[in-house]
């Protein structure tokens, strides 16, 4: 089955469930993302515009207004640094600067691999441990440039 078809299982699945338009339109954007590559191709959108009776602008507003979103493909791996205060007073440049010299990237921007992409995030809700990093699902609290540099290692399958 190809991904338009998953896509519109998964879709079919939610209305099932009788979501609110809204949760279907947010959950379905989520699921394009997992199948296209961490991206929301205008292919998916009009899926889902179709789908769920609702015009393609108005998916493509949510999917650019949401930071989570993307309508332009992203690495496999996607790396978020916490921008909020707290963290960039304790050492978050060193990090950004570390991050940006491990993946000889900027902000914004896919490794030419396609295994990465670096942005940065709002507050991630543990200060505490600042500065903090999102890798996927998983934070890393209390980092430094070389535990930075180590995590990074990981998710490339390098040793440490």
């Amino acid at each position: 089955m190809d991904k338009v078809q998953i896509l519109k299982e998964r879709i079919k699945e939610m209305k099932s469930r009788q979501l609110e338009k809204g949760d279907m339109i947010l959950s379905s954007l989520h699921a394009t993302q997992e199948l296209f590559d961490n991206s929301i191709p205008l292919e998916a959108a009009k899926v889902i515009s179709d789908e769920l009776d609702v015009k393609v602008e108005r998916i493509y507003e949510l999917a650019t207004f949401y930071s989570m979103y993307s309508t332009k493909p992203r690495g496999k791996h996607l790396i978020r640094l916490c921008e909020s205060l707290p963290c960039h007073v304790i050492e978050g440049p060193k990090i950004a600067k570390k991050l940006k010299e491990v993946l000889n990237i900027d902000f914004g921007q896919t490794t030419k691999d396609g295994l990465f992409t670096l942005e940065t995030t709002s507050c991630l809700g543990i200060c505490g441990v600042g500065p903090v990093m999102m890798i996927d699902g998983d934070t890393y609290g209390n980092l430094t440039a070389e535990k930075t540099e180590s995590i990074v290692q990981k998710y490339r399958g390098e040793k440490s």
